[in-house]
């Protein structure tokens, strides 16, 4: 066993590495950037080793450096944890090479899977069913636009090297083609310094259900039943339970059985996940292979009793599976929310700043992985994940109403955060009878109710800790005693802020960001020009895309919000700019 490992990454992954190995009785290493110096996942480490810089290219995916700090601990393996390095076969090697254990698979394997397109075509070899598509990669709009004829709409483009929702583009129409291909060679060369992309059907209204992998380096491969992640939002997951709604147990065996098939055909080695699409109609098809821990390994290991950072530890060491596939147990239901900084009245922006206030719920059945803590500071440079709300019960219902409980006890303050969308998702009734709830995530019904929880919890919270004033406009709590017994009195007012949001929402909508009275478009978010569509005395439309911003790993569209001809243009590709700040100016044409 090893004496000490280092763990390439941040923020609550880190620390759910180190709690494995301190049970373990291993010693634990973390590295930090300039931004995370303070990071509770730097305390809480046996020792703690700078990178340098503030960004991800300055430090966590520096591999110079993590190698100079794995030396300089005495570190004998690392941990990738996931996103970051996670999956790059070059690092995995370069790992190997000097002479340390890579905890996580084969570089091999990595490399296989990581070019989704050679990982089609081995997957078909292998007998696994694929999507229909290309295997090979795709060089123009044009390509795209004549597959598009050949099987049909709606297309999805996704980059060759892409995963995490990143380089995904849906195709609808041939007009579509063209800025859709762009753009996913721009994400996949941003991501993955790779801008290859390839073409497959999309499908309607699928679920996504992917299945949990182990294998050792004895030839043993199990599964550990399958995980919907069906609710999502621009490939993004927010919700994650086991087992599926639209599993039952002869379902379950089959896809279980063409994931293990997949890992063997990759010649995979520790855990992994082979994601599939499920159609309606029950056709279940290979999508990609993650070549590391997921984001939400927490609810199999809720159901199955394993801890599957343990299970990679002990692969990496050499050992066999402690168990055989029949002797995988699931057990109840679970589920996990992603508890992101994001602004769901406002069309889901990133929402970075200093969590002022922190208190997580507690009690049977709940778990909180987090990496964050009261002063933290979320920044726009990494992720915007605070942390993963996971529950388990009997069953998925008794599971989701927990789930409600424990939403309405966490405290996030200081910043925007998914606890009020969660709630109104969980509230849903496509979401109570275990439906896709295709289009109900970005609708205004959702982000109405989501506001109303929103200022709800921001009600109570700021009740307990006596700042609101008489002048408030939403409820006051006061509690009295009538007869001996004690009540709680609730004063509402007639007209809550959140009661005009859906028209609030469609005016911003509109006006891409800038006021209704002025000729400026300015950036809804901080972050990072990635491409500029206009140029100074171009004509444009209401609506047109007139820039791309990309924030906490995601892109957002800047559009115009009046037609009219831009006389005055402000940034660049490649620049920052920060909420608020002129992007261009658009006089109207009868101006």
């Amino acid at each position: 066993m090893f004496a000490k490992v280092l763990v390439a990454n941040r923020g609550e992954i880190a620390l759910r590495i180190f709690r494995t190995l301190r049970e373990l009785g291993i010693g634990t290493v973390a590295v930090y950037s300039d931004a995370d110096r303070t990071a509770p996942h730097v305390a809480y480490a046996d020792e703690a080793h700078a990178l340098g810089g503030s960004t991800a290219a300055e430090s966590y995916l520096v591999v110079g450096k993590l190698l100079e700090a794995a030396a300089r601990s005495g570190a004998e393996a690392i941990h990738p944890g996931y996103g970051f390095l996670a999956e790059n076969a070059a690092f995995a090697a370069a790992v190997e090479t000097a002479g340390l254990a890579w905890i996580g698979p084969p570089p091999a394997a990595i490399e296989l899977m990581g070019s989704k397109t050679r990982a089609r075509r081995a997957m078909q070899a292998a007998g696994v069913p694929i999507i229909p598509g290309t295997t090979d990669p795709v060089g123009s709009a044009e390509e795209v636009v004549a597959l598009g004829a050949e099987i049909g709409y709606p297309l999805l483009i996704k980059a060759a090297a892409g995963g995490g929702g990143k380089g995904m583009k849906v195709v609808r129409s041939p007009e579509e083609a063209a800025q859709a291909f762009e753009s996913a060679q721009r994400e996949g060369r941003s991501y993955f310094a790779d801008a290859s992309v390839y073409v497959e059907r999309y499908l309607e209204d699928p679920r996504h259900v992917e299945v949990q992998v182990l294998a050792d380096a004895h030839g043993n491969v199990i599964h550990l039943g399958e995980r919907d992640c069906t609710i999502q939002r621009r490939h993004q997951k927010l919700v994650e339970e086991t087992p599926s709604p639209a599993v039952g147990p002869e379902l379950r065996e089959r896809i279980g059985q063409i994931a293990v098939d997949a890992a063997r055909a990759a010649g995979y080695r520790s855990a992994g996940t082979i994601e599939g699409l499920l159609s309606p109609e029950g056709d279940y098809f290979f999508m990609e292979m993650n070549t590391r821990i997921q984001v939400e390994h927490t609810v199999t290991e809720e159901t199955t009793g394993l801890d599957l950072i343990r299970e990679q530890v002990l692969i990496a060491a050499g050992e066999p599976l402690s168990l055989r596939q029949e002797g995988v147990l699931l057990r109840g239901h679970a589920i996990e929310c992603r508890i992101n900084a994001e602004d769901p009245s406002k069309g889901f922006l990133p929402s970075p700043g200093r969590i002022t206030s922190y208190r997580e719920p507690s009690g049977p059945g709940v778990r909180v992985d987090s990496g964050v803590a009261t002063g933290s500071e979320i920044s726009g440079l990494y992720d915007p994940m605070i942390a993963k709300l996971i529950v388990r019960d009997k069953d998925r219902e008794a599971a989701r109403r927990r789930m409600l409980r424990a939403l309405s006890e966490f405290e996030i303050g200081g910043v925007k955060s998914l606890l009020g969308f969660h709630q109104a998702l969980l509230s849903h009734s496509c979401f109570i009878a275990g439906e896709t709830c295709h289009g109900l995530v970005e609708s205004e019904e959702l982000a109405q109710r989501a506001e109303e929880f929103s200022h709800e919890a921001t009600t109570i919270a700021a009740a307990s800790d006596g700042s609101l004033s008489t002048q408030a406009t939403w409820p006051k709590e006061t509690v009295a005693e009538v007869d001996g017994r004690r009540v709680v009195v609730r004063v509402l007012v007639p007209e809550p802020p959140y009661r005009d949001l859906a028209r609030r929402r469609r005016e911003r909508a509109a006006l891409g960001g800038g006021g209704a009275a002025s000729d400026a478009v300015t950036s809804p978010m901080q972050g990072t020009v990635l491409d500029v569509k206009i140029a100074v005395g171009d004509p444009v439309e209401l609506g047109q895309v007139i820039c791309i911003v990309e924030a906490m790993k995601m892109e957002n569209e800047v559009t115009a919000h009046r037609a009219g001809t831009v006389t005055e243009l402000s940034v660049a590709p490649g620049q920052p700019v920060t909420t608020g700040q002129t992007i261009c100016v658009i006089v109207a044409d009868d101006g």
